[in-house]
């Protein structure tokens, strides 16, 4: 099992070292990292600082939170088809930022974007909250992160049927679409925070999601407060969605598949596939970064829309060797 964490994590620092590498300024190796740890003249230490560093950074944070989202969500709702945007919190930080980009509140500070989906986010969190109840199961949660997806669905297509503005829609679908490009340290240091404290929360709770695979009742016999853990999942998964969604717009796929891509090779105890698909949506995120840089650099491929063409077909796959008696 250590071993396999090992190449992991090797994997993920050589994928952030590539997504620094790669852009193009036309910077080699040696020179862009000179840059970024020494300074100097010119333009490369701004490129590496002020460009490079904070992307390939949010991809490794936004990658690896929402791998460990999914891994959360599967492993406490015992369904393997759950996935981080399944309670709402991204659905509702996508309508926050799309009624920011149409009022044109995101150009009046470099942060109103972000922080009006983080606001959106939080009302996310209290309707599930209200919606829930505090005494509802994973049934009740499941079924009032429905119907906040749904509320923010209808609330992004009807400020998109009703802009009267071309450039405000065009603006909106592409920011809807996903993207690391054009981030800066700001943007980091405003989600590093919440999904640190978000990843801490979840991480923690990997004995009890353990102790919940055996049924509600026998997690309770073994000292498992049900409702303290369901708590702890809706706060931990906003804290790490919310942001992540607030700063790259929605990115599908990594949370769902990379946990069933990880299961096969640590098992399906939740404490070993929580940190395993950590690992594995950090890989994914900071190698999609990359191709979109070098597929197609001069028409800005969006990051999200890769990500969903990956991961539909391995998806699929996963679903016919499911139907076939295979293990997923």
């Amino acid at each position: 099992m250590k071993p396999l964490f090992v190449i992991l994590a090797v994997l993920a620092t050589a994928l952030f070292l590539v997504s620094l590498l790669t852009g193009p300024a036309g910077l080699g190796a040696w020179r862009g990292l000179s840059a970024l740890m020494f300074g100097g003249e010119g333009p490369a230490p701004i490129v590496m600082r002020e460009i490079r560093l904070p992307r390939a950074m949010l991809g490794l944070l936004i990658g690896s939170g929402l791998g460990l989202t999914g891994a959360a969500l599967q492993g406490y709702l015992r369904n393997p088809l759950a996935e981080p945007g399944l309670i709402g919190v991204s659905g509702m930080a996508a309508l926050g930022a799309v009624i920011a980009i149409q009022t044109g509140l995101s150009l009046s500070a470099p942060l109103a974007l972000p922080l009006v989906a983080l606001a959106g986010a939080a009302m996310g969190v209290g309707l599930l909250v209200a919606l829930a109840g505090p005494r509802g199961g994973s049934v009740t949660l499941i079924l009032a992160g429905v119907a906040i997806s749904a509320l923010a669905g209808a609330g992004t297509a009807l400020v998109l049927n009703l802009s009267p503005n071309p450039y405000a829609a065009n603006e909106i679908v592409f920011w809807l679409m996903g993207s690391l490009a054009d981030r800066s340290m700001v943007h980091v240091w405003l989600v590093l925070p919440p999904m640190l404290l978000g990843a801490a929360l979840i991480l923690s709770a990997g004995r009890p999601l353990d102790a919940l695979t055996l049924g509600e009742g026998a997690a309770a016999a073994m000292g498992v407060s049900p409702p303290w853990l369901r708590w702890r999942m809706i706060a931990g998964v906003a804290l790490i969605v919310g942001p992540a969604t607030a700063v790259a717009g929605a990115i599908g796929f990594v949370g769902l598949v990379v946990p069933h891509v990880m299961r096969p090779w640590v098992g399906a105890r939740p404490s070993v596939l929580l940190a395993a698909s950590a690992l594995g949506g950090a890989i994914l995120l900071l190698a999609a970064d990359v191709a979109v840089r070098l597929i197609l650099p001069e028409r800005d491929l969006k990051l999200g829309v890769l990500t969903a063409i990956v991961g539909a077909p391995l998806f699929l796959h996963l679903i016919w060797k499911t139907r076939s008696g295979g293990r997923v």
